[in-house]
């Protein structure tokens, strides 16, 4: 995925809450915590089945996210055709429960070149009004700088594509206001 660390949108989007949660030399986890003025199974409808609407098309390798798809079941496919019969898989899903969690593998963008892997949990709970939606997303791996080099970008593009989804759920459109 491009751009990794040219990202300037998301903090300024007020009810995210996003950090790198903690970092080392082998690896790092970051989190993001937002508030979904829209019920649990709403939020994950357009998690699963809408992915190409909200996630960033600066953010994929064929630079179209209606180009994405997630299986929903286990072993499913976080995956992106590309031209001429290509693709990749971004993530793998483990652990998919409607409505309330979807656990997923893998590396995304850029970390698929570097020996790592992380496990990215989203998690969606009823909260006042709509969902509460926490995500983790833990990457371990051998970067000769460190992996804690990549965490804060990862946290970047992270919480910009969670909070693309808050938008999209919310308002129709994924973009910031």
């Amino acid at each position: 995925m491009r751009g990794m660390g040219a990202l300037l949108v998301v903090l300024a989007v007020g009810a995210a809450q996003a950090e790198v949660a903690d970092s080392s030399a082998s690896g790092f986890t970051v989190k993001v915590t937002l508030d979904i003025h829209a019920a649990p199974s709403a939020v994950y409808q357009k998690l699963m089945r809408d992915v190409g609407a909200w996630w960033s098309p600066d953010h994929t390798f064929s630079h179209n996210s209606h180009n994405l798809s997630i299986e929903e079941q286990a072993q499913g496919c976080f995956c992106e055709k590309l031209p001429d019969g290509g693709g990749v898989r971004h993530m793998e899903v483990v652990y998919v429960a409607p409505g309330k969690a979807l656990v997923m593998t893998g590396a995304l963008g850029p970390l698929q070149s570097l020996a790592a892997t992380g496990s990215m949990t989203i998690a969606l709970t009823p909260a006042s009004g709509g969902t509460k939606l926490d995500v983790s997303y833990a990457v371990a791996g051998y970067v000769a700088a460190g992996m804690n080099t990549w965490a804060a970008p990862v946290n970047t593009v992270v919480t910009e594509q969670f909070t693309r989804l808050k938008n999209y759920v919310e308002r129709g459109d994924p973009a910031a206001k």
